[in-house]
């Protein structure tokens, strides 16, 4: 087996979070630059998971930062194409959907790297979600795509895409099994709000449809209000400012069962999420570390990448609607028995093997 140069680019919180395993399978035989876009560039949404989750500090970090899709993703590119021609790698790995995706899976499919895409074949369906686009142009601009499950292979096979497809498992899967047991021991993170282990719900809101929609976030806040138990609300600062600019700020932080927190590191999230009864989100990654930590879980979107869960009785679709997220949050129905969907944990080691035995040209 040679030795392989892999560049591989991150730049949202999920993807720090995907990329830690990968990076510590990948170290053990080959070379790795890692390269952050700086999509998410404040320290609560990046910096801390390099710390928390000894992910090696990026070789490169590009600083783009914010801006709208076209700009962000065009000026990603531009800052990633001379990476890529600097350090002339033998494949260039991506993760999920986000622009830092797209702009890399752009980059390498007019350049000599092979491209690899880890969460290949992942459809919500929705061509409104930005998510959507992504992921499909950069599976289909993929010469190895790793599917979390033999439904994400299916999908990919019915648009065409047969060649370079492994079904390794989920690494979010692998991540979760590794910072859960550290999140129980070091996180103080319920003795520090004062909460106990199934007496709280936890939610999570960022997506732009969410906040962006004024109908949409004052039926989420207005749903999160009405529960009975407590609700953590770690607040994204997309959802800050526009809970500020619609004038539903002050609806959540006068509600008496609602605990508003600043965002919180990984291992305090994991706790939480651990902890909770269930979990309010409209977060594609939430969903199955839910999943993963035997977590009741209700989505607050029209629908979902992760249809498993959901077919698995273990997450609900609610959309944005106050009713159904009243109804969700009340619903004490016994879970049913969980089933393995997303591999053993051990996805990693598949997706190093996968880029080990490809031919390179």
């Amino acid at each position: 087996m040679s030795r392989l140069k892999v560049l591989s680019v991150v730049g949202a919180r999920p993807q720090f979070i995907k990329a830690f395993p990968v990076s510590d399978a990948l170290r053990r035989d080959h070379d790795e630059v890692l390269v952050h876009t700086g999509q998410h560039y404040d320290e609560s949404m990046s910096g801390v998971f390099f710390d928390e989750l000894d992910i090696p500090e990026p070789d490169y970090n590009l600083g783009v930062g914010s801006g709208g899709h076209a700009a962000q993703t065009a000026e990603m590119m531009t800052r990633l194409d001379a990476v890529v021609a600097d350090e002339e790698p033998d494949v260039v790995l991506v993760y999920g959907d986000t622009n830092s995706t797209l702009a890399a899976a752009l980059v390498a499919s007019k350049r000599e790297p092979a491209l690899a895409h880890v969460e290949a074949g992942l459809r919500s369906h929705n061509w409104e979600m930005p998510e959507e686009v992504n992921r499909v142009l950069t599976d289909h601009c993929s010469d190895l795509l790793f599917a979390p499950s033999e439904s994400a292979a299916e999908t990919l096979a019915a648009e065409g895409i047969r060649d370079g497809v492994s079904v390794t498992g989920d690494v979010q899967y692998d991540a979760v099994l590794r910072v859960r047991e550290a999140a129980r021991e070091r996180s103080s993170i319920l003795a520090d709000l004062d909460l106990r282990d199934g007496e709280y719900v936890l939610a999570t809101v960022h997506r732009a449809a969410n906040t962006d929609d004024y109908d949409r976030l004052e039926g989420i806040v207005e749903g999160l209000a009405s529960s009975e138990l407590p609700v953590v609300f770690p607040v994204h600062p997309r959802t800050e400012g526009a809970l500020e600019a619609s004038g539903l700020w002050s609806r959540l932080a006068d509600a008496e069962n609602v605990v508003l927190v600043e965002p919180v590191g990984y291992l305090d999230f994991v706790r939480l999420l651990d902890g909770a009864e269930r979990v309010a989100t409209d977060s594609g990654g939430v969903q199955k570390e839910a999943f993963y930590l035997d977590t009741r879980c209700l989505t607050l979107r029209d629908e979902t990448e992760w249809t498993e869960t959901v077919d698995a009785g273990w997450n609900a679709l609610v959309g944005a609607d106050a009713t159904a997220i009243r109804a969700a949050l009340a619903d004490d129905d016994p879970l049913p028995e969980k089933p393995s969907l997303y591999g053993d944990g051990s996805a990693a080691e598949r997706i190093v093997a996968a880029l080990s035995e490809y031919e390179y040209a």
